[in-house]
């Protein structure tokens, strides 16, 4: 999921030369208000419309899917009764839905919900770029394609509790899709009624989740969830309240957490070095890699390989994550995330075992870059950077920049930090020559990093096409999806030819710096996908 971060709380003040525990968000011992922040702006409550983290990270709070994951990492019943089994040689799956799973605004929750979300998110008049997500349900790449009417996706509501869904391959790994966002349900009543604004207000959604959103207006940047009195299981949730707010600068997020206007923040950089020692700091490790995309069109210079190769080698990344960074990050030596997932054919960790053998070489890079350019016809290069708004990002930005221009002659690297809709807009456009970005894992399979990159997907922006890498990624998905020897081969080859032809440019591994306050308890901080505060409460 192409995402960013989040953050803490636990306030502390200096108080007649002793630290003490002060602020509104401490003072009351039975504290039913949870203080949360985004580190980028919410754009759209509609899965079918926008995919980002922090819409991402709002709807684990206020929505479930068919499933969930729990405490331990382990994938539960939610709108489904329990984790089914398939049948027909694992292309068929039935789920029940819960009886009693109601919508905030008190509709039950059936299984059109489901049909009615799927088939949005699948049509090709979605613009959430997560459409690809459904390949291997029956006629879900037709659909996208427009080469098949919605009605034909492998989705049925038998009845109202009873949800069909027919594949057209097996997919051993859909029990641990299913908890993602882009699978939960939307309300077809609510649809029906706000069509193509569905989503855009925090008023034009209902919720099946532990919390409603409340408060959002669809461009101000404070918003509330509130305990959902219709939810299932309303009486595991001992919050009342979340408040969000974004907060893009770390030293805001410090100075908000020591104000106790936050119970949990995220910093970074200079603020990050200054707290790493603090009783409040909790380091999560998260299954993402930031990286620099590239756009591989043919009127952009990153089309060839040699200069793709200079770029990732003339990166000292150990400095990027130890001086710039300071959060507990480290340097990226491969698009899959190390601990992700360990590959069952050899035992080992599926990221440390394919990753690049090319690092940090000043002079190989320079005479990769001279290359390129004589290749290209060309004398220099001014590449285009775009990136969020945030001062993390800005500090990589410059990074990068000053490290092409200290070590690679006749390049320059031109920085545009803009707020996320502009971003989206001049990536989406291919209006860019890199995009600083993160992939956090939607679940734990190389594959999810995979397939964004694929020819065909809608996300694929930097425009790479590699006949091996997707002819292996096909592979994965298709004929060698239930072959566990072959399914894993595929995913070294793919991994190595992106490393081979440089498709994109990692930077450092996700790692969180959070200050939490200490009286928080019950949050689920999850490596793969977004962190859970929904059973979280104040001891």
């Amino acid at each position: 999921m192409n995402l960013k971060k989040l953050t803490v709380f636990g306030s502390l003040c200096l108080l007649a030369g002793t630290l003490a525990a002060c602020g509104k968000a401490n003072a009351n011992q039975s504290q039913k208000t949870l203080h949360l922040m985004q580190t980028s702006d919410l754009t759209s409550l509609d899965t079918s419309n926008t995919a980002d983290l922090t819409q991402w990270n709002v709807l684990q709070q206020s929505m479930e899917g068919l499933y969930r994951m729990n405490a331990k990492n382990q994938v539960v019943g939610a709108m489904a009764e329990k984790v089914v089994k398939p049948t027909n040689h694992g292309k068929t799956y039935t789920f029940h839905l819960r009886p009693s799973a109601k919508w905030s605004n008190g509709d039950a929750v059936t299984a059109q919900d489901f049909v009615t979300s799927w088939r949005r998110s699948v049509s090709p008049n979605s613009t959430s770029g997560y459409n690809y997500i459904y390949e291997g349900i029956k006629n879900a790449t037709q659909v996208s394609a427009g080469k098949k009417p919605v009605s034909s996706l492998g989705v049925q509501a038998v009845n109202d509790h009873t949800l069909k869904v027919t594949l057209s391959h097996a997919m051993p790994y859909l029990s641990k899709m299913l908890t993602m966002p882009a699978f939960f349900p939307q309300d077809h009543r609510v649809v029906a009624k706000y069509g193509k604004t569905y989503g855009a207000t925090s008023t034009k959604m209902a919720y099946n989740g532990p919390f409603t959103v409340q408060h959002w207006t669809g461009t101000n940047d404070t918003w509330n969830l509130v305990k959902n009195s219709h939810y299932y299981d309303k009486s595991a949730i001992k919050l009342s309240k979340m408040t969000m707010q974004v907060v893009k600068d770390p030293t805001t997020a410090h100075n908000l957490f020591e104000q106790g206007e936050l119970d949990d923040a995220t910093v970074s950089g200079v603020t990050a070095q200054g707290v790493q020692h603090d009783k409040h700091l909790k380091h999560v490790n998260k299954a993402g890699t930031y990286y620099l995309r590239f756009n591989l069109a043919n009127n952009h210079a990153l089309r060839n390989q040699n200069l793709r190769r200079a770029l990732n080698l003339v990166l000292n990344k150990a400095q990027l994550t130890k001086k710039v960074l300071s959060d507990g990050s480290t340097a990226a030596y491969n698009y899959v995330t190390p601990s992700l997932v360990t590959d069952p054919t050899t035992g080992k960790d599926f990221g440390t075992e394919t990753k690049n053998s090319e690092t940090y070489d000043v002079a190989k890079a320079q005479k990769l870059w001279a290359k390129g350019l004589k290749e290209l016809g060309k004398s220099s290069v001014t590449l285009k950077l775009v990136s969020d708004d945030t001062t993390v990002s800005k500090n990589v930005d410059q990074f990068v920049q000053a490290s092409v221009k200290q070590n690679l002659s006749n390049a320059h690297v031109s920085v545009m930090a803009l707020p996320a809709k502009s971003t989206t807009s001049a990536v989406q456009s291919g209006n860019f020559d890199m995009d600083s970005t993160l992939w956090l894992a939607d679940y734990a399979d190389p594959v999810s990093f995979f397939d964004i990159l694929t020819k065909t997907n809608p996300q694929n922006y930097g425009k790479y096409a590699d006949a091996t890498f997707n002819t292996q990624v096909n592979e994965a998905h298709g004929v060698n999806a239930t072959n566990q020897k072959a399914y894993w081969q595929n995913m070294r080859t793919a991994a190595q030819r992106l490393n081979q032809t440089a498709a994109v440019l990692p930077l450092y591994n996700m790692t969180e710096s959070h200050l939490v306050n200490q009286k928080l308890t019950g949050v689920v901080y999850h490596s793969v996908g977004e962190n859970d505060y929904t059973r979280a409460s104040f001891k």
